[in-house]
């Protein structure tokens, strides 16, 4: 997948940059990384317009000085960036994430990711707060839908611990073969891989357990159809936004028949679980 790439430079930095993010997130922007001078905000091609900018307020602000350029950011090869720097991930002593190159753990769940072009490797926080989530919550016997799947990472988990059937989602085709792969290797048979997006829910209440780590905009535009897959009395968990987003999340979500009940968080990222009632 390809991504545009915005890197401004903020001045003043620290307010400036909290309200950028805030506007940006509002359009199609689904990723961002502070840097020494402001931030780096990350868009996919596919869903760029050259107007994009347009009505980022700030931009036009006199209190603020800011300047930007743009590039075209291809596809990371994740392989060759975790055989520079990658470390096991260790999740509370119970879960480690790591790839085929690691000696095998005796941790309780041992995980092998080879996440090849895919985002999910367990370093993110959002991830990271998603594997948290299902350690913490019920698998066992549950029908199980990992939506946005990247590396397959929180759908394998899920089939470690316990859960009967688990339906892995992305609309990526690098995802897509890596996650098969991933299931593969960590012998979980009963996972099933679909490329797509939310349109291959069938609107049936089939799932006990859904699990969501993707971004806002995602999120709030596709929250209705994987409600209406979510059995009565089903959990489902959110990642992959900011603290200042939790309101628009828990707002769309309570409107479509959800309660609130635990919300995690690691440096800014935010975790949300909700019962369907």
């Amino acid at each position: 997948m390809v991504y545009i790439a915005y890197h401004f430079n903020v001045d003043p930095k620290e307010v400036g940059t909290e309200i950028l993010i805030a506007e940006l997130g509002e359009k199609a922007f689904e990723s961002f990384e502070e840097t020494a001078t402001g931030v780096s905000a990350y868009v996919q091609k596919s869903l760029w317009t050259p107007d994009i900018l347009e009505n980022i307020f700030i931009l036009q602000s006199d209190q603020f000085t800011i300047t930007y350029r743009k590039e075209e950011i291809a596809q990371v090869n994740w392989n060759e960036e975790w055989e520079k720097n990658f470390d096991p991930i260790d999740v509370d002593d119970v879960c480690y994430v790591r790839a085929p190159f690691h000696a095998k753990t005796e941790a309780e769940f041992d995980i092998v990711i080879e996440p090849k072009m895919s985002f999910g490797t367990g370093h993110h926080e959002t991830t990271f707060m998603m594997i948290r989530q299902i350690l913490t919550n019920d698998m066992q016997g549950k029908r199980v839908l990992d939506m946005g799947c990247g590396t397959a990472i929180l759908a394998i988990l899920a089939s470690m611990r316990g859960a009967t059937q688990v339906d892995a989602i992305d609309i990526d085709n690098w995802c897509y073969i890596n996650s098969m792969e991933n299931a593969q290797r960590n012998n979980c048979e009963n996972i099933n891989v679909f490329e797509g997006d939310a349109s291959l829910l069938k609107g049936e209440p089939i799932y006990d357990v859904i699990l969501a780590n993707i971004n806002r905009n995602i999120l709030l535009n596709d929250m209705d159809k994987y409600i209406a897959c979510l059995a009565k009395g089903g959990a489902i968990y959110f990642s992959g936004f900011y603290t200042e987003d939790v309101s628009a999340i828990q707002k769309c979500a309570e409107e479509l028949g959800l309660s609130f009940e635990k919300q995690l968080e690691k440096n800014n990222w935010v975790s949300l679980k909700f019962v369907k009632a």
